[in-house]
């Protein structure tokens, strides 16, 4: 049971991550390859807070959040001047310079050490412990979550971003402001990914450096290239089945050391076909060309 329950907290988890790219990648129509950099950034600033100053878990919540979307104008401010293949090398840019930094200042991270002993969720009185709290607590915050990113992609904001999506000039023509839209919209998604990193680095109590590399953002964009992009069902079906297909290799009886293989090649064949046949994934609208 505990396995299962696992299972389900790291779909609440991945879900969130993958509806807050999907704002900028659905809705924005901007390819980013830096969504596990705002990840880690949420979850070191979060951990350091609580760790070194004090801090509990929500007032660190709020604080992360907050940094990790004015950092995002690190990447935010020149995607408006890059366009295509170049602004998916700046993102892979932005992302390597993170973990790059994440590793090696161990005066403040650790580095490749990581960071452990990281408090769990306390609020009245009331920790979260025990794996069926902590579904319940991921779940809470996934529904809060989506809720709000329903909300955004349903408002004249996302309305307005999907023009801008799919037709820059006219929508320019308009009298919109296409710059001020591209960095608030990833100022937004970083603050979701913050909260998830957060609510992974009190899940774990434990972090480093790996878990928030190129691959992870290879992984969650993966989620809406397979899922869907552009609407809320796509990421959520994408990251219920990029999650629980590695776990059914397991009850295949199929070893570790190539079912971890094998999980990258289903991927890759998946991504090809896809995009070969229905590129907008399964119940996505947002076409990848």
């Amino acid at each position: 049971m505990n396995y299962l329950f696992h299972i389900a907290i790291m779909i609440n988890i991945y879900i969130i991550l993958s509806l807050s790219l999907n704002l900028i990648v659905g809705s924005g129509g901007m390819l980013s390859l830096c969504h596990a950099a705002f990840y880690g950034i949420g979850a070191y600033i979060g951990t350091l807070l609580m760790l070194n100053l004090g801090w509990t878990f929500f007032p660190a919540l709020v604080c992360a959040v907050i940094g990790t979307a004015l950092l995002s104008s690190i990447i935010s401010v020149p995607s408006l001047r890059l366009k295509g293949d170049y602004f998916i090398l700046g993102s892979m840019g932005f992302q390597s310079i993170v973990f790059i930094i994440l590793y090696n200042w161990t005066d403040l991270t650790r580095g490749p050490y990581g960071i452990s002993g990281i408090p769990a969720p306390s609020f009245f009185g009331w920790t979260v412990r025990g794996l069926p709290l902590w579904f319940a607590f991921s779940t809470a915050v996934m529904l809060i979550c989506t809720t709000f990113i329903v909300l955004i992609m349903n408002s004249p904001f996302g309305r307005t971003l999907k023009a801008i999506r799919e037709d820059e000039l006219a929508a320019g023509s308009l009298g919109k402001n296409i710059p001020l839209f591209k960095i608030k919209t990833f100022a937004i998604a970083a603050g979701f990914a913050a909260i998830v990193g957060m609510l992974f680095a009190g899940y774990m109590r434990y972090i480093d450096p790996t878990s928030f590399t190129m691959m992870e953002s290879v992984f969650v964009l993966s989620i809406l290239i397979i899922g869907g992009a552009g609407n809320i069902q796509g990421p959520i079906i994408g990251a219920v089945v990029l999650v629980v297909l590695p776990e059914l290799l397991r009850f295949l009886g199929m070893p570790d050391a190539i079912a971890a293989n094998m999980r990258q090649v289903i991927y890759g064949l998946a991504m090809i076909v896809l995009i070969r046949f229905r590129p907008q994934g399964l119940l996505g609208e947002y076409k990848f060309t």
